[in-house]
């Protein structure tokens, strides 16, 4: 038998803000990886004379860039998030998939919840209680409280 543990209002509305927050942060991700695979050239040669002892040691700008792109903090955590997501996204039925088009992604977020239920043919505690479940889902796949 498991425990399911309800999470914070704190974590909810975190989780609930990297929903709404999903598409930004897939461009983040792309901006971070950009800035990693194109960083300022430090690496330069400042000994331009080239004198006798001048000893170059080959370097390794492919297995650099894979050390920055795995061990770069921000990139991983936000991978991490975007993994959940779309972990918990791809595992739901179509309804639910449907309230987070609605609520989360559309451009247009005007919809309350009761303009929410009635595209859903729901009532607004059916959507809410969706919109629980699924943050649920969330915070247990990232393992967060």
């Amino acid at each position: 038998m498991s425990t399911v543990i309800k999470p914070t209002k704190v974590t909810f509305k975190k989780v609930e803000s990297e929903w709404y927050n999903y598409h930004h942060t897939l461009k983040e991700i792309n901006r971070l990886r950009e800035a990693i695979l194109t960083p300022f050239d430090e690496d330069q040669d400042e000994n331009v004379g080239g004198g006798e002892n001048s000893v170059r040691i080959p370097s390794d700008p492919t297995g650099k860039m894979a050390t920055r792109l795995t061990t770069n903090k921000q990139l991983e955590y936000l991978n991490t998030i975007v993994q959940a997501i779309d972990q918990v996204y791809n595992a739901l039925p179509d309804d639910y998939k449907q309230l987070i088009r609605l609520r989360y992604w559309s451009k247009n977020r005007q919809l309350t919840w009761e303009g929410i239920a009635v595209e859903l043919h729901v009532s607004k505690r059916q959507a809410m209680r969706w919109r629980n479940e699924i943050i649920q889902a969330t915070v247990e796949v990232l393992g967060w409280r």
